[in-house]
């Protein structure tokens, strides 16, 4: 897994969604995508994320929050990495998949003990620089794939598994 940045989100509690029948287990909405689980603002036209549009550190997120006039409470820090490839459906195959190359990437990772796993997402990223929808969330399949109570996959090596097999 490669550091992939930082993104301070609303934390959606699954009961609470009007558009997501979520699977009675389900909790709250974790996902990386900004369809369910918001963004803290707009943050964009600031320019100050990296190149997978998420931020290096905290300290540049509050910045940016600062500068648009977002407020952080109630917001959920989130810490993520990615994994190096993408799978490409059509071709049936793993291929490199790499952060928008005009955008510097530093990210400062956490110490181990500020780390909490929470599972693993699946997002597009048709337009190949941010996360756009999370099918578990977004298009509802976490009613017909295994998802923990983060609306994600527990296991890294059965998300690859449903990737490969067409179940996205």
């Amino acid at each position: 897994m490669t550091p992939m940045g930082y993104m301070a989100k609303k934390l959606e509690m699954a009961g609470a969604l009007e558009n997501f029948n979520a699977p009675p287990h389900v909790e709250d909405v974790c996902s990386v995508s900004n369809c369910i689980s918001k963004d803290f603002c707009d943050y964009i036209p600031f320019w100050k994320h990296n190149g997978f549009w998420v931020f290096d550190s905290p300290d540049i997120l509050r910045e940016c929050a600062e500068e648009g006039k977002a407020s952080l409470e109630g917001m959920t820090l989130f810490y993520y990495e990615i994994f190096e490839q993408q799978y490409n459906a059509e071709k049936g195959e793993w291929e490199l998949f790499t952060p928008e190359p005009s955008f510097p990437l530093d990210v400062k990772i956490p110490n181990e003990a500020g780390k909490k796993l929470f599972g693993f997402d699946i997002a597009t990223y048709s337009y190949g620089n941010s996360p756009e929808c999370s099918p578990l969330s977004c298009n509802g399949l976490a009613n017909e794939i295994p998802v923990n109570k983060h609306c994600l996959i527990d296991d890294f090596d059965e998300a690859r598994r449903l990737l490969e097999t067409g179940a996205f």
